[in-house]
Parts: C-alpha cells; sequence; structure tokens
C-alpha cells in the first residue's frame, strides 16, 4: 500500500511582506496557493504610528534594546543602509518615489542579455504603477519652488521634475483630509484619505494618503487567504527528507522577533520558499543558512555586486525660515544636474528632528585627515565669525522645518561585496562585513549645487557627520548581492528569480538587481517580481519541479 502524500502547512512560504514579498503574496493568493508570510517587523496603523522621530522606541527598530519601530540603520565600513522593518516593509517609511530607470540598466551587469528586458518590463512598470497608484505629485511645497529656483539660476531648469509618487492626493486646488470609499480597486480596498501635504511619509501616514503595501498588494492578499506572521524571524530554511534540491518541499523554522526569552519557536512546511527580506536581510538570512550547511549549494556568488545608486546627502539648512520647509510630501521633486547625476529635495515632517543630528557644515576635500582637517578648519571659522547662527545650525532642534534635505544619486557603475565573517570587537558570532572600493562620499557638482541652493535661500549648506569622519556614504538604496546571472558561477538566481541550486525557490527583492538604477528602486523591484511571479503557473498546474536554468554559453563579463 503506498505512502499517504505529505500534508504541508502551505504551498509558499514568503520571507518578508516589502515590495518583492507583498506582491509574491498576491499573485501567489490569486493562482490559488495557500500562503504564508513570516515578517519580522510589527503591522502598524495610523493610529499607532510616533508622531516625530523623537519617539524612539516607536521609531527605531533594534529590539534587543527594546527599540520596536519601523526604521533601522545598519554600520558598515564602506556604507551606511537605512532600512524599513514592518508589515509592509520599507513601504511603511520610504517616501513613496517610484521612478522607472533609464533603459540603459539593462544593457549593463550580469542581467544583460538574459531576457529582452526592454520590451518585456514595461507591462509590469505599468501594472506595479497601477497596484501602488503612482501619479505625477501635484503637491509642491516650499522646497520644491526653491529647488526649482536654483535649478534655473543653475541652468538646468528644463530637468526639473516633479516625482512620481504612490500618494492619494487630493484635486488640484482642493484641500487635503477628506476621505473616500476605495478609490484604486473598485470598492475592493480599504477607504483612503487624500494627502495633507505634513511631509510625513517617512514616519509613516498618519492620515491613510500614502499607498503602502498593507492598503493594496498586501491587502488583497489576506483577502484572499494569505496568512501574514508579524513579528515572526526566520532562523532555518531546510530541504525535507533530506532531498538535497529541496524537490520533497522545505522546512521553516521561526522565533518570535520582538521576544527576549520565551521566543516562541515554530516549524512550518511548505512546497516553496521565497526569499523576499529585503537585499540587506536575504543576503543576511542566505549567508547564515549556507555557513551552518542548511542550504549549502547557495551560489558562492552570494554577496557579490551590492550597489548603493551612488548616493550622498547633503542638505541646505535656513535658520528662521520664514517658510516651512518640512510641507509638502517627502520627496516632492527633483533635477538633473548632469546625465549622470540628480538631486531630489526630501523632508521629514514639523518636530522629527533626530536626523539633524548628523548634519554638520558642508566639506568637500579628499577622504582621510585632510577632510577631517578642512571640516575642523571650516567650522572653526564659523564659530568664530558667526558663534550664535553655528550653534543654531549644529542643534537639531526645528531642523525637519528648516532643512532641506538633497538626495544625490548617479546611475554611474560601482558596488562592494559583502561577506559573512566575524568582527575583530566581537569574535563570537558571525556577521555581514563589507568589502570593496569605496562609494565616493564627495560628490563635487552636487556640493557646488548646495551651495548655490544655500546662497539664494539664505542658509548654509550643510553635509553628513559620518561621510566626512569615516568616508561613509549612507543609502536608502540597499540593491544586489544575489544578483540575477546565467549560472551560479556569476550569479544566485536565474532571469525568473530561481534558485541555482534549488527547486521551487526563489529570491523575490532588491537582492536580484543587477545594475546601479540611479533612481528609486521601490518601482523595479515591484515590476521585477511581478514578472517573476507571471512564470509561476496556477496551483492547478502545477508540478513542483520549478528549477533555475543555467546559460553557460553566455560568455560577457558580469560587469
Amino acid at each position: 500500500m503506498p505512502a499517504p502524500a505529505r500534508q504541508y502547512d502551505f504551498d509558499f512560504i514568503i520571507v518578508g511582506s516589502g515590495f518583492g514579498g507583498s506582491v509574491s503574496a498576491l499573485r501567489l493568493a490569486e493562482k490559488g496557493y495557500r500562503v504564508a508570510v513570516m515578517e519580522m517587523g510589527r503591522r502598524w496603523t495610523p493610529e499607532n504610528l510616533p508622531r516625530t522621530s523623537w519617539s524612539i522606541h516607536r521609531w527605531f527598530w533594534r529590539p534587543s534594546l527594546a527599540l520596536r519601530g519601523f526604521f533601522s540603520m545598519r554600520f558598515f565600513r564602506h556604507v551606511t543602509i537605512l532600512h524599513g522593518c514592518a508589515v509592509g516593509g520599507g513601504s511603511i517609511t520610504y517616501a513613496c518615489t517610484l521612478l522607472r530607470p533609464p533603459n540603459k540598466v539593462w544593457d549593463s551587469g550580469s542581467w544583460k542579455d538574459l531576457a529582452d528586458w526592454k520590451s518585456e518590463m514595461p507591462q509590469h512598470y505599468d501594472t506595479a504603477s497601477r497596484m501602488l497608484g503612482v501619479i505625477e505629485n501635484r503637491i509642491l511645497g516650499p522646497a520644491d519652488r526653491l529647488l526649482q529656483r536654483v535649478a534655473d539660476t543653475a541652468g538646468v531648469g528644463d530637468s526639473f521634475y516633479p516625482t512620481r509618487v504612490a500618494i492619494f492626493e487630493p484635486p488640484e486646488g482642493e484641500s487635503g483630509g477628506v476621505t473616500f470609499p476605495d478609490p484604486f480597486f473598485g470598492g475592493e480596498g480599504p477607504e483612503r484619505t487624500t494627502c495633507t501635504a505634513c511631509g510625513g511619509c517617512m514616519m509613516g501616514c498618519r492620515h491613510g494618503a500614502k499607498n503602502t503595501l498593507d492598503v493594496n498588494y498586501l491587502y488583497l492578499a489576506e483577502k484572499r487567504g494569505a496568512k501574514v506572521f508579524a513579528e515572526t524571524k526566520v532562523v532555518d530554511v531546510r530541504p525535507l527528507d533530506g532531498v538535497a534540491d529541496g524537490s520533497n518541499g522545505y522546512e521553516v523554522r521561526t522565533v518570535k522577533s520582538t521576544a527576549y526569552f520565551n521566543r516562541h519557536p515554530q516549524s512550518f512546511t511548505c512546497r516553496s520558499v521565497v526569499f523576499a527580506a529585503s537585499s540587506l536581510g536575504t543576503m543576511e538570512l542566505l549567508f547564515h543558512l549556507k555557513d551552518k550547511g542548511s542550504l549549502p549549494a547557495i551560489s558562492n556568488q552570494l554577496g557579490k555586486y551590492v550597489r548603493t545608486n551612488s548616493e550622498s546627502l547633503i542638505g541646505v539648512r535656513v535658520p528662521h525660515s520664514k517658510q516651512d520647509l518640512s510641507k509638502g510630501v517627502a520627496i516632492g521633486s527633483g533635477v538633473y544636474i548632469d546625465e549622470h547625476t540628480h538631486l531630489e529635495a526630501v523632508r521629514y515632517p514639523e518636530g522629527s528632528d533626530t536626523m539633524g543630528a548628523l548634519a554638520t557644515i558642508l566639506t568637500g576635500g579628499r577622504p582621510g585627515a585632510g577632510r577631517i582637517g578642512l571640516w575642523l578648519r571650516n567650522l572653526t571659522v564659523a564659530l568664530v565669525m558667526h558663534p550664535f547662527r553655528t550653534v543654531r545650525l549644529l542643534m537639531p532642534f526645528h531642523w525637519a522645518r528648516e532643512c532641506v534635505i538633497l538626495l544625490c544619486m548617479q546611475a554611474q557603475e560601482g558596488h562592494i561585496d559583502m561577506h559573512w565573517g566575524r568582527h575583530v570587537y566581537w569574535p563570537f558570532r558571525k556577521f555581514l562585513v563589507s568589502r570593496g572600493q569605496k562609494v565616493p562620499t564627495f560628490i563635487p557638482a552636487a556640493n557646488e549645487f548646495a551651495e548655490k541652493f544655500a546662497q539664494l535661500a539664505g542658509g548654509t549648506a550643510m553635509s553628513m557627520l559620518p561621510e566626512i569622519l569615516f568616508d561613509v556614504p549612507g543609502t536608502a538604496h540597499c540593491l544586489g548581492g544575489a544578483v540575477i546571472a546565467d549560472s551560479a558561477e556569476r550569479g544566485v538566481v536565474d532571469s525568473r528569480n530561481r534558485v541555482f541550486g534549488y527547486r521551487n525557490m526563489y529570491v523575490c527583492d532588491g537582492s536580484v538587481v543587477a545594475a546601479n538604477l540611479g533612481v528609486n528602486p521601490s518601482l523595479t523591484i515591484t515590476a521585477l517580481t511581478e514578472r517573476a511571479m507571471s512564470f509561476i503557473p496556477p496551483a492547478s498546474e502545477t508540478i513542483w519541479d520549478d528549477a533555475a536554468e543555467s546559460s553557460r554559453d553566455h560568455v560577457e563579463a558580469p560587469v
């Protein structure tokens, strides 16, 4: 008599609920699969979001220190990575700016020639834009108007653009704060309230205007039966029954992410796994699983070609500004200062001033002791010549109201690598460690533009202190580390996001991106996941034998 068929807890388990995980959850649920989403962060609502960033315990995510918010900063030798952790992933704290990259990104990197990207991707960008409610921003605040004036003065006014954002905005000329029945999904979604231009997008929208994933993809996935396990950290994924390639499915073990002692360990079985824990989270988890022997066949290319959009954060502060520069949407406009470089005007809401503690007087120069010396000289001169104004500039209070952050991004190629190793100062466990050539923290053209901005606005140009002291840039756009490629010798997943070496295993987040996009990456991650999910057949037709394809005849260099 044949043995009874194994009963699995779920068909698919998705690790992470961001722009890859939420898309995967909805599309798989629509196809009839039983779906679980494991999310390390908390579930947030407009009622329990922090009002300002001074509510550190409800804003910052570091559960080991009893900080259970949704925003995290990870410090590496080569980069400081800012990211989100919540049900809905980074969408809870991101600036909801959704731009398409230039077509040239498909002509470089390890994904080159693996698909007809330029003809395939537009339909997936269209779907992603419709689902996320992307529109051209109509709310241009004082900071955006200033950016436009500076662009005109600098001779690049023609390149000024309102950003494309995922925000439910009121019609032009009307006030925000008006609630409507679901305007996006024919009544199937939640009711929404129009934007009030408070500038609070990155602190979590407390008004119901921002199109976070928990009000579209994930909301609809849960209506179709997908189960979301919040505050649940995945600690192990291993093939069942000793079948090395996962043909018989996987066991996924979890613990409660916010618990100290009783961590409620659980175990689930599934036929297929989707890693969607963000570039940083997926790299960290896969390194851990490879190192402990749970998934030893993961490509040795894991951690390679990590990109940051070549970002730099500068800004301008206008003490006692007559205009409230925090008003508008988080990123309302941008300008291209040359063919490779563009700047976006960024803001936090009034009262959210904690990031101002990292700001200091703008300083250029070569990295190292020379730049630090130049900064100390500039600071000393400023304190002697204008002591009260300088102290006021360096104090974080009123920073959000008086400051325009200029996010500089470049589409030029460059990358670092992540490795799994032990720190000298904490040799008891392994961590992600960055290696490679440092990303430049000083972009002369951007600094020059900031100085023009300061002159026109009557303010002072500012740099980020870690960039000067440690030559470490900050980025909210960590990409790569498990890139799309033609084989395991060059990447971690194939052109359909399937993991080399395993069956029915996928990666769907920013870690698969194989080129520097030069723009905010959320829309591209969403579109790439829409494409990956389009290849998975309905549940009634699947044979559970999906494996990555290797194209070894491809000989182009990976970067």
